[in-house]
């Protein structure tokens, strides 16, 4: 019983914490309480345990909002700034965070072509950048269970668009197994199966800090 020598980290096929970025888009009040792709308590908990394994998994974090300072909107819900409060947000008025010059620096200063993207709504937040970024030769990843839009319709459709551009459609347990890879690997065990219970006292610094200590 012994596993293969790990892969180049930056340059495996597969997604890895070395070659890989986690984007977050527009998950505010407002746009949740719009959702009809799924029960938005599902949602929630789904896009939750997404951004706990991107902050296990010492991924960089980039975390979009839209029209916060302008008052229109209000911040992330509260259950994600639990756990993405210490990381700083790109608030902007376009729908397309691609044609925001604050996002769009911020994704291109990480260095990473594989971007895991999450947004709300499927049909627009995340169609958009998913297919700019595709254009600009990034790989992108969706989490079609941490994703909505405002009818099932509309969201299996903007999920057909990425995809026939170039998209990877993904699971966000496929998301975790992919960073994962080994149970050997355990200083990211306990934030793996954190991820799965709201009620585990999961702590972002610490994951991360523990994560890159690994």
């Amino acid at each position: 019983m012994a596993s293969e020598s790990i892969r180049n980290a930056q340059t495996d096929h597969l997604l890895t914490p070395e070659n890989s970025a986690f984007i977050i888009i527009d998950y505010q009040p407002v746009q949740v309480s719009s959702i009809r792709s799924m029960p938005r308590d599902e949602l929630v908990f789904n896009i939750v345990s997404t951004a706990k394994a991107a902050v296990n998994y010492n991924l960089p974090i980039i975390h979009s909002t839209v029209n916060v300072k302008t008052g229109r909107n209000k911040p992330p819900i509260q259950e994600l700034q639990d756990v993405l409060g210490h990381l700083p947000t790109y608030d902007r008025t376009s729908i397309n965070s691609w044609e925001d010059t604050e996002f769009k620096q911020a994704v291109k200063a990480i260095g990473r072509r594989k971007l895991i993207m999450t947004a709300l709504w499927t049909e627009a937040c995340l169609t958009f950048p998913a297919l700019d970024a595709l254009q600009e030769g990034y790989e992108v990843y969706v989490p079609v269970d941490a994703v909505g839009g405002t009818s099932l319709a509309a969201h299996e459709a903007a999920l057909r668009r990425v995809e026939q551009a170039g998209a990877k459609v993904i699971s966000r347990v496929q998301m975790y197994c992919e960073l994962q890879r080994d149970w050997a690997r355990d200083a990211t065990v306990p934030g793996f199966m954190g991820v799965f219970d709201h009620s585990d006292g999961f702590n972002p610094e610490k994951a991360a800090e523990h994560a890159a200590k690994g």
